[in-house]
């Protein structure tokens, strides 16, 4: 793919442009991009003191299994960030409902190829800094967070699944690079439950940690301190991986406000936590 960044290799034919500057600086606005022949849609938001000229980290957020881009700004909240916040819609699945590449309901379309070619796109028209693009997601929009981790690390810094759905349909794992990683989820979560649902091929979210643990060469056993009470958070130590162990929360983006996940607030807001992380961690 052309592009003006050197810093990833061309991985299909250069998508069909997004068309003109997204919007007004601290305006949400819908558009459009091709890639792999299907009109794919996102949501972008521009900080309000946007100036052209000057590179902004960008944000990839990605909804939830059966959710939208703009239920997923909502929820997330990185539109309120100085950076380019963007919300890419999932297509319809093999249930009837949006998903996600990694998830056995998902369509057959190459969201991969999507994420590429909407960076590609996003980086003709926007001023993006290359070195610092990132991903989160909650639930399946998490699930293939931990997808483009594996197939994207060359391109987006770091990452943050929350809730994440880790469906084996993920395939092979092999990141080309030590990736940074910062994962969220409740000790409650009935629908991706903590400790993993053989049934359906989820792990246990100690498993997965301990396998993103030897891919990143980490030292094996983390760090553990409690940032707030009912949080226990881990870090290992040798590379970038850490993780937030909510108690008592279930499949939600943890907030400390009523939001359109739950009407129960958690004891932390995740959105921070990781806005933190992502500056701390921008691509070498």
């Amino acid at each position: 793919m052309p592009g003006r960044f050197p810093r990833w290799a061309a991985a299909s034919a250069p998508p069909a442009a997004a068309g003109p500057p997204a919007s007004s600086a601290g305006v949400t606005a819908t558009r459009h991009v091709t890639s792999g022949g299907l009109d794919r849609e996102y949501t972008v938001h521009l900080p309000a003191g946007y100036q052209p000229w000057r590179p902004y980290p960008l944000v990839l957020s990605f909804h939830g299994h059966k959710r939208t881009s703009r239920y997923q700004e909502e929820l997330s909240g990185f539109s309120a960030l100085d950076a380019i916040a963007v919300y890419p819609q999932g297509l319809i699945g093999t249930d009837g409902e949006s998903a996600w590449t990694g998830a056995p309901y998902s369509a057959a379309a190459d969201d991969v190829l999507f994420t590429s070619d909407l960076l590609t796109a996003l980086q003709r028209t926007l001023c993006v800094d290359p070195g610092r693009i990132f991903a989160a997601g909650k639930s399946n929009g998490g699930g293939f967070a931990g997808v483009l981790v594996c197939r994207l690390a060359g391109r987006i810094a770091a990452f943050a699944p929350v809730s994440g759905a880790f469906y084996p349909q993920g395939g092979a794992c092999h990141p080309s690079r030590p990736v940074p990683v910062l994962d969220f989820h409740g000790t409650a979560d009935t629908t991706i439950p903590y400790s993993g649902n053989p049934a359906k091929g989820l792990p246990a979210i100690p498993d997965w940690l301990a396998a993103w643990s030897t891919r990143d060469g980490c030292r094996p056993d983390p760090v553990s301190w409690t940032p707030v009470a009912g949080v226990v958070a881990q870090k290992w130590l040798g590379c970038a991986l850490e993780h937030y162990r909510v108690e008592g929360a279930g499949h939600v983006w943890p907030s400390t406000r009523p939001d359109n996940n739950s009407a129960t607030p958690a004891v932390i807001d995740a959105t921070p936590v990781i806005w933190r992380f992502f500056r701390s961690h921008p691509l070498r």
